[in-house]
């Protein structure tokens, strides 16, 4: 009878979380599997322009993730073994990307280099401002990773490496560096799929020469309605990063440690090329994580008259739209992140599906629903639920984590108290699963503030969002309306900096707990 009864708990578990999986992405993407393109693919392949579009996007990827390497490898080493004042704070400031919408980093890029850069004017129509554009929004993505992997060196193995007459260089190759690759490679795999399925920077800074396969693809249903060619290219973009996600997936499995490391204690620089290192460590940070933001500032700051824009009624309605959309999606990120951790729990293979949103690049979800949903276009349910889909893996992840590091005598000795599950649910790990679902709700809230790719597909002209806005304002010739789109962006990137605040606070939290 038990076994029954926990069969039953667990298929209606799965009946939300799954089936929502099922309608929204496997569906779709079955959809345009079986679209009227079957005689297509190996014609849309062959083309020399295709070829060139998808010989760029995986180019620009790979470069991209060279020079992440390249960069963030010594600065992930300043950090985790120098102590200096301010570190904490950069430690933290990593985490901004996450939060920072791609359309923020894309002005930032132009504020510095567009046609009104701050800095030079002149990297239009090249491949640079792109290129720029990506180190600055991935370059934290791989540092982060990076630190993590020097974490796990033992201060053992590298003491002992040092007494036997190691130097730094030394001790890096042959102690450091095997603990250190699974982790490079995990944040490559995740630098490579932001990079190959991003559209916001590609839309704004390749422009059309340097477009990417998933500005293509837009261009395609939105400008010229091929819809059959544009389904062959998101299978495509959809098996590579598809790709990319399971080799992340397997690279997390190995980085995961259970043992308890004791890192080496980070020292004040005394050497002369510790303090190099550290001289280059910042002046990298502010060239290429720090400058763009602060061109948005100035800019902003710089548009005079322009920042009526933001009393404006068409302002007033973006962000009403905005907020009202990111809350929606929330409710709606909360029961399905909640029921879907708990499915994973019980299911194993259940755990692999959470990172099936992260695989299917927004673009990639809007054309397979307006395919196979065409009776939902432009419909509110339909946005709200693709802002969901985006923004619940954030929740399920974090809670996740977190069920997984509970104690199990926690609700073994509420069971052995007379508690049901739904009292020990409800009073010991609810509680205890709080700070991880404030975490989740932080980063799936910052998701919806800054979504922009899906909201151009779905959305009505009435239903505008501060992204979209933007957009239109950017798109738009005049110097009024460059400024009015600079001023957006301002606000848009304090949106994404008070999340980021509350996204720390959660953090110093559950480190005090």
């Amino acid at each position: 009878m038990t076994a029954v009864r926990a069969f039953l708990s667990t298929c209606l578990l799965a009946l939300l979380p799954l089936g929502f999986l099922a309608v929204m992405v496997v569906a779709p993407l079955l959809a345009l599997a079986f679209y009227e393109n079957q005689g297509l693919v190996w014609q849309v392949l062959q083309d020399e322009y295709i070829q060139m579009r998808i010989g760029w996007t995986t180019l620009q990827a790979a470069l991209t993730c060279l020079f992440t390497l390249l960069l963030g490898v010594p600065v992930a080493w300043t950090l985790a073994r120098l102590e200096f004042r301010g570190r904490r704070w950069i430690l933290r400031l990593l985490m901004l990307p996450f939060v920072m919408p791609t359309l923020v980093a894309g002005m930032g890029v132009l504020a510095l280099f567009g046609p009104h850069g701050l800095l030079w004017a002149g990297w239009e129509d090249t491949p640079y401002l792109l290129l720029y554009g990506n180190v600055f929004f991935n370059l934290p993505v791989l540092i982060r990773a990076a630190y993590q992997g020097f974490l796990q060196v033992p201060a053992a193995r590298l003491e002992t490496a040092r007494t036997l007459g190691a130097g730094t260089w030394q001790r890096f190759w042959h102690v450091e560096r095997p603990v250190l690759q699974p982790w490079l490679a995990g944040g490559m795999c995740l630098v490579f799929l932001y990079c190959f399925s991003g559209f916001g920077l590609a839309l704004l800074l390749g422009g059309n020469r340097y477009a990417t396969i998933e500005v293509e693809i837009y261009q395609l249903i939105a400008y010229e309605l091929d819809t059959a060619t544009a389904s062959v290219l998101v299978w495509l973009v959809f098996l590579i990063t598809a790709l990319a996600g399971i080799a992340y997936a397997w690279l997390s499995r190995r980085t995961a440690s259970g043992k308890n490391i004791r890192p080496l204690t980070p020292e004040p620089p005394r050497t002369r090329t510790q303090k190099t290192m550290l001289a280059a460590t910042l002046a990298l940070l502010g060239l290429c994580c720090a400058l763009p933001l602060l061109a948005v500032c100035f800019q902003a700051a710089s548009a005079g008259a322009s920042w009526q824009v933001w009393q404006e009624a068409d302002t007033l309605a973006a962000a009403w739209n905005t907020l009202r959309f990111t809350f929606s999606a929330m409710l709606a990120a909360i029961l399905l992140g909640i029921l879907h951790a708990a499915l994973a729990r019980r299911v194993v293979w259940i755990r692999g599906l959470t990172f099936l949103p992260f695989m299917v690049s927004p673009v990639c979800v809007a054309f397979g629903l307006l395919l196979l949903y065409p009776e939902w276009t432009a419909s509110l349910p339909l946005l709200i639920a693709t802002y969901a889909l985006l923004a619940y893996p954030f929740i399920t992840k974090d809670i996740l984590a977190a069920w997984d590091a509970l104690p199990p005598n926690y609700t073994a000795a509420a069971r052995s108290m007379g508690a049901n599950p739904f009292q020990t649910a409800l009073y010991v790990t609810a509680p205890l699963l709080l700070p991880s679902l404030r975490r989740g709700l932080t980063l799936a809230a910052a998701t919806c503030v800054g979504e922009f790719a899906a909201t151009l597909f779905l959305s009505r002209p009435e239903w505008q969002t501060l992204t979209t806005l933007i957009y239109r304002y950017l798109g738009t010739a005049g110097s009024d309306n460059h400024d009015r789109a600079m001023v957006l962006t301002a606000i848009l990137m304090l949106l994404a900096f008070i999340v980021f605040l509350l996204l720390d606070s959660t953090e110093k939290k559950q480190q005090a707990v």
